[in-house]
């Protein structure tokens, strides 16, 4: 009876596994003094697939469904075990489940900035954060390449790395992109997919896929900010610097009277002579740009100018006396048919309307 009870403790007939964590990738099923038993279930579930090593190799893997563990079911592990057809005795080797599942939100950062060219500021340095997510898609790899002889293996393991490949991949695609700092801040979208196809092969090398990056968001030092605000304030303010000028001085004139004191005093004093000289020259420049559109205007019913180099003329001049290009004629037409008259002309002679002058 005792050792009847000890072999049925020793064979497996029933082998699966349900992921108790949301961070398990790799999980090796323990078979410290077990076999298993030909005919045995294997169950493996929606997002999971096992894999049989046998020797120190990569044996037979199975995707989701439940799977009778016969011979047949079993080429490359009879293969390395030498079996012969039909044999039934139970067998040893090593079950690892692998999880294919995304892990997603994972957390990174550059925990050093990022140097990076800008054609408007020079050498800059930027620093980013944001989140990440990817899977197993090539499980046979990723157990060479990545898992080892662990145990157990968890996204705590790799996520590190994974980071730093991130970092460094996103800072090669920025400086082969050559981007400016403005349009990389203006587009992260359009970055985020650029970066994720320049990374994603070094994560297909270890069996892995990036299925997801995400750039949050992307500072820079506080000089380079406040220079950007204010090339921004100049775009804005760029078709009426004038008035901007006047603004920001009456503004500044403003705080200077509010100090209390003697040099307050002297502020205050100054404040009412400084914005009367401020309307004055506003008012001024007002009055010239008025009187020079009446000067342009009485320019213009007096002169003509040339259509090639500019020059102004007599209205009478027939060619320019700059470059001597002709005038051409003014050709009075018409008014009902179109016909084309001279300046004596009374009546038009094709269908004799009467010609105003």
């Amino acid at each position: 009876m005792g050792l009847f009870s000890f072999l049925k403790t020793q064979l497996l007939k029933n082998i699966d596994w349900t992921d108790p964590s949301s961070n398990t990738m790799v999980y090796k099923y323990p078979m410290e003094g077990r076999e298993i038993m030909i005919g045995s279930k294997l169950t493996v579930r929606e997002s999971q697939v096992a894999i049989f090593m046998v020797k120190g190799k990569i044996a037979d893997v199975f995707t989701p469904g439940i799977h009778k563990l016969i011979v047949n079911n079993l080429p490359i592990l009879s293969a390395l075990l030498a079996w012969p057809r039909g044999f039934k005795s139970p067998f040893t080797a090593d079950v690892f489940f692998v999880n294919t599942k995304q892990f997603t939100n994972q957390k990174w950062g550059t925990t050093n900035p990022i140097v990076m060219r800008d054609k408007d500021f020079g050498s800059i340095r930027i620093k980013s954060y944001g989140s990440f997510s990817f899977k197993v898609t090539n499980p046979e790899v990723f157990l060479k390449e990545v898992f080892g002889t662990n145990s157990l293996y968890t996204t705590e393991n790799i996520v590190s790395y994974l980071k730093s490949m991130l970092v460094a991949g996103i800072s090669d695609t920025i400086a082969e992109s050559k981007i400016s700092a403005l349009d990389l801040a203006c587009n992260l979208l359009e970055f985020n997919k650029v970066a994720k196809e320049q990374i994603n092969h070094q994560f297909q090398a270890l069996g892995l896929d990036l299925t997801n990056l995400v750039i949050e968001n992307i500072s820079f030092p506080e000089q380079v900010e406040k220079a950007i605000d204010t090339q921004t304030s100049m775009g804005v303010m760029k078709d009426n610097m004038d008035t901007y000028i006047k603004y920001k001085s009456a503004e500044a004139i403003g705080d200077a009277a509010k100090n209390t004191g003697m040099a307050g005093l002297g502020s205050q004093l100054g404040t009412g002579m400084a914005i009367s000289e401020i309307i004055k020259d506003s008012l001024t420049s007002s009055t010239k740009k008025s009187q020079n559109k009446e000067e342009v205007k009485r320019d213009d019913s007096t002169h003509k100018y040339c259509a090639e180099c500019g020059a102004k003329n007599s209205k009478r001049a027939k060619f320019c006396v700059e470059c001597g290009t002709a005038f051409k004629k003014e050709v009075l037409t018409c008014p009902v048919c179109g016909a084309e008259v001279t300046q004596k002309t009374k009546f038009c002679p094709d269908c004799g309307t009467k010609i105003k002058k």
